[in-house]
């Protein structure tokens, strides 16, 4: 009776320890994705609220670097290079940090280090890794605004805003994004019709799929011919498989030889004895 007690008491403690009970977080997480133009644009923060508190001034004093948001630093991710405030940003996740300059002017810096948080906010600064900072006029707003809040808005084909409201202070930092570089390079992409590359991996696939033989005879000479100033020797030995299974074993051979001789130049063992391989296989060797 006494053993039963006892592994009853464990048991019990057991399921306590590993008991978790999950509660609302005070400054809920919060994650916003956005396209603007082409470009993909992903936030992620967490929300604290002002709880009857004054915020900016007090909780948050001027002068002081903010984390723009609690807990973790608040992380935004842009897919291409980007302009903020007229700076150029590469491609990346960057934390936002806001120097509370005044109740009126706020500077919102862009800092490639998304790790860097703790008490004070930032643990420690580094200028050097300020990308950008755009320097803001802060409106008040007529309401109290009790979640702090990140939007996107005023959207338009290569430009937006990044928007911070909260209490009763609104900042807006404007940025642009590279669409009409990215929409002229797919025009001038398809305009120019397939690349060496579309051309190989058509005939290839045709070949390998027991397709219409004769169009990938058309497209991986098309191929070779696009890539005549840099040729690749095992493009020239898919050409040479491509002519054979076609009948062509004058231009197989010719082709095998071709990539044998540049793969030979370039020391790939590998393609050396496939093409060795099939010229002894159609006795030219």
């Amino acid at each position: 009776m006494k053993k039963l007690l006892l592994l009853c008491i464990a048991f019990a403690m057991t399921y306590t320890v590993n008991a978790q009970i999950e509660t609302p977080q005070p400054s809920p997480k919060a994650k916003l994705e956005q396209k603007v133009g082409l470009t993909d644009i992903t936030i992620e923060y967490s929300r604290p609220g002002v709880k009857g508190r004054k915020i900016f001034g007090g909780l948050e004093p001027f002068g002081t670097i903010w984390r723009t948001g609690a807990n973790k630093n608040t992380v935004i991710t842009f897919s291409d290079d980007v302009k903020i405030a007229g700076q150029d940003v590469k491609a990346g996740s960057y934390a936002i940090f806001t120097k509370l300059n005044s109740a009126k002017q706020w500077d919102v810096m862009f800092y490639n280090d998304t790790n860097n948080w703790g008490t004070p906010s930032p643990e420690k600064w580094d200028d050097s890794k300020v990308v950008a900072t755009a320097k803001v006029d802060v409106e008040e707003v007529p309401f109290n605004v009790e979640t702090f809040a990140i939007d996107i808005n005023n959207i338009k084909n290569d430009s937006a805003v990044l928007e911070l409201i909260w209490e009763k202070s609104y900042a807006a930092v404007p940025f642009t994004v590279p669409t009409d570089a990215k929409v002229n390079a797919n025009i001038k992409k398809v305009m120019n019709g397939p690349s060496g590359a579309d051309y190989y991996a058509a005939a290839v696939y045709n070949l390998e799929s027991d397709g219409n033989i004769d169009q990938a005879v058309k497209w991986i000479d098309k191929a070779v011919d696009m890539s005549k100033a840099k040729p690749k020797f095992w493009w020239i030995h898919q050409q040479a498989l491509i002519h054979a299974k076609s009948g062509d074993k004058k231009g197989a051979i010719a082709a095998a030889k071709s990539s044998l001789a540049l793969a030979k130049e370039a020391k790939y063992d590998a393609y050396i004895r496939k093409n060795e391989k099939v010229l002894k296989e159609w006795g030219a060797m």
